[in-house]
Protein backbone atom coordinates (compact mmCIF):
# COMPACT_ATOMS: atom_id res chain seq x y z
CA UNK A 1 0.00 0.00 0.00
CA UNK A 2 1.08 3.42 -0.99
CA UNK A 3 0.20 6.57 0.67
CA UNK A 4 -0.66 9.65 -1.57
CA UNK A 5 -0.29 13.21 -1.26
CA UNK A 6 -0.48 16.46 -2.84
CA UNK A 7 -0.06 20.20 -1.81
CA UNK A 8 -2.43 20.90 -4.33
CA UNK A 9 -5.49 19.39 -2.43
CA UNK A 10 -6.79 20.07 1.61
CA UNK A 11 -3.83 18.21 4.20
CA UNK A 12 -6.02 15.36 6.15
CA UNK A 13 -8.02 16.86 8.91
CA UNK A 14 -7.58 13.77 11.08
CA UNK A 15 -6.04 10.38 11.24
CA UNK A 16 -5.88 9.37 7.45
CA UNK A 17 -4.59 10.02 4.15
CA UNK A 18 -5.98 11.95 0.71
CA UNK A 19 -5.53 8.80 -0.53
CA UNK A 20 -3.96 5.49 -0.77
CA UNK A 21 -3.01 3.05 -3.43
CA UNK A 22 -3.19 -0.78 -3.43
CA UNK A 23 -3.52 -3.77 -6.44
CA UNK A 24 -4.34 -1.14 -9.78
CA UNK A 25 -6.39 0.99 -8.08
CA UNK A 26 -6.54 4.26 -5.94
CA UNK A 27 -8.99 4.77 -3.04
CA UNK A 28 -9.04 8.99 -1.97
CA UNK A 29 -10.70 10.04 1.11
CA UNK A 30 -13.39 12.45 0.94
CA UNK A 31 -12.77 15.53 -0.15
CA UNK A 32 -14.53 18.40 0.78
CA UNK A 33 -14.68 22.26 -0.41
CA UNK A 34 -11.28 23.15 1.24
CA UNK A 35 -9.73 25.83 -0.92
CA UNK A 36 -5.64 23.69 -0.42
CA UNK A 37 -4.49 27.86 -1.21
CA UNK A 38 -5.91 29.57 2.02
CA UNK A 39 -6.54 25.93 4.07
CA UNK A 40 -10.51 26.61 4.66
CA UNK A 41 -13.92 26.81 3.13
CA UNK A 42 -14.73 30.02 0.62
CA UNK A 43 -17.26 28.47 -1.31
CA UNK A 44 -20.98 28.77 -0.37
CA UNK A 45 -22.78 27.60 -2.48
CA UNK A 46 -23.69 24.26 -3.35
CA UNK A 47 -22.59 24.53 -7.14
CA UNK A 48 -19.02 26.37 -5.92
CA UNK A 49 -18.50 23.77 -3.19
CA UNK A 50 -18.86 20.81 -5.88
CA UNK A 51 -16.10 22.86 -8.30
CA UNK A 52 -13.73 22.66 -5.11
CA UNK A 53 -14.54 19.34 -4.16
CA UNK A 54 -13.99 17.89 -7.86
CA UNK A 55 -10.69 19.54 -8.32
CA UNK A 56 -9.24 18.44 -4.93
CA UNK A 57 -10.18 14.98 -6.33
CA UNK A 58 -8.65 16.01 -9.84
CA UNK A 59 -5.18 16.98 -7.92
CA UNK A 60 -5.51 13.65 -5.76
CA UNK A 61 -6.05 11.46 -8.62
CA UNK A 62 -3.32 13.03 -10.71
CA UNK A 63 -0.97 12.78 -7.98
CA UNK A 64 -1.43 8.94 -7.90
CA UNK A 65 -0.98 8.78 -11.18
CA UNK A 66 -4.50 8.24 -12.07
CA UNK A 67 -7.06 10.59 -13.48
CA UNK A 68 -11.17 11.49 -13.49
CA UNK A 69 -11.63 9.53 -16.48
CA UNK A 70 -10.15 6.27 -14.52
CA UNK A 71 -12.81 6.72 -11.77
CA UNK A 72 -14.58 3.81 -11.33
CA UNK A 73 -16.64 4.48 -8.44
CA UNK A 74 -17.73 7.49 -6.53
CA UNK A 75 -19.64 8.15 -3.05
CA UNK A 76 -21.66 11.41 -2.80
CA UNK A 77 -22.94 12.64 0.35
CA UNK A 78 -25.07 15.48 -0.01
CA UNK A 79 -26.09 17.76 3.08
CA UNK A 80 -29.59 18.50 1.18
CA UNK A 81 -30.99 16.22 -1.34
CA UNK A 82 -32.45 19.32 -3.10
CA UNK A 83 -29.34 20.60 -3.85
CA UNK A 84 -29.08 16.93 -6.23
CA UNK A 85 -29.25 18.54 -9.71
CA UNK A 86 -27.20 21.39 -9.08
CA UNK A 87 -24.67 19.37 -7.73
CA UNK A 88 -24.87 16.95 -10.42
CA UNK A 89 -24.65 19.16 -13.00
CA UNK A 90 -21.35 20.33 -11.45
CA UNK A 91 -20.58 16.87 -11.01
CA UNK A 92 -20.93 15.61 -14.69
CA UNK A 93 -18.67 18.05 -16.54
CA UNK A 94 -15.65 16.43 -13.91
CA UNK A 95 -16.90 12.82 -14.30
CA UNK A 96 -17.50 12.14 -17.87
CA UNK A 97 -16.46 9.21 -18.09
CA UNK A 98 -19.98 8.12 -16.05
CA UNK A 99 -18.26 5.81 -13.06
CA UNK A 100 -21.07 4.01 -10.82
CA UNK A 101 -22.05 6.19 -8.41
CA UNK A 102 -24.01 6.60 -5.01
CA UNK A 103 -25.69 9.47 -3.82
CA UNK A 104 -26.87 9.82 -0.52
CA UNK A 105 -28.05 12.88 1.56
CA UNK A 106 -26.40 13.13 5.67
CA UNK A 107 -27.21 14.85 8.72
CA UNK A 108 -24.20 16.77 9.05
CA UNK A 109 -20.74 17.09 6.88
CA UNK A 110 -17.19 18.32 8.46
CA UNK A 111 -16.86 21.93 8.58
CA UNK A 112 -20.53 22.21 7.75
CA UNK A 113 -20.39 21.94 3.95
CA UNK A 114 -22.66 21.05 1.53
CA UNK A 115 -20.63 18.45 -0.69
CA UNK A 116 -18.42 15.48 0.21
CA UNK A 117 -17.01 12.66 -2.33
CA UNK A 118 -14.75 10.12 -2.15
CA UNK A 119 -13.35 8.32 -5.73
CA UNK A 120 -12.36 4.77 -6.13
CA UNK A 121 -10.48 4.83 -9.24
CA UNK A 122 -7.65 2.86 -11.84
CA UNK A 123 -3.88 3.79 -11.75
Amino acid sequence: MEKVYTKNAPDAIGPYSQAVKVNGLVFTSGQIAINPEIGDVEATTIEAQTEQVCTNLKNVLEASGSSLDKAVKTVCFLADMNDFAAFNAVYGKYFTSKPARSCVAVKTLPKNVLVEVEVIAEV
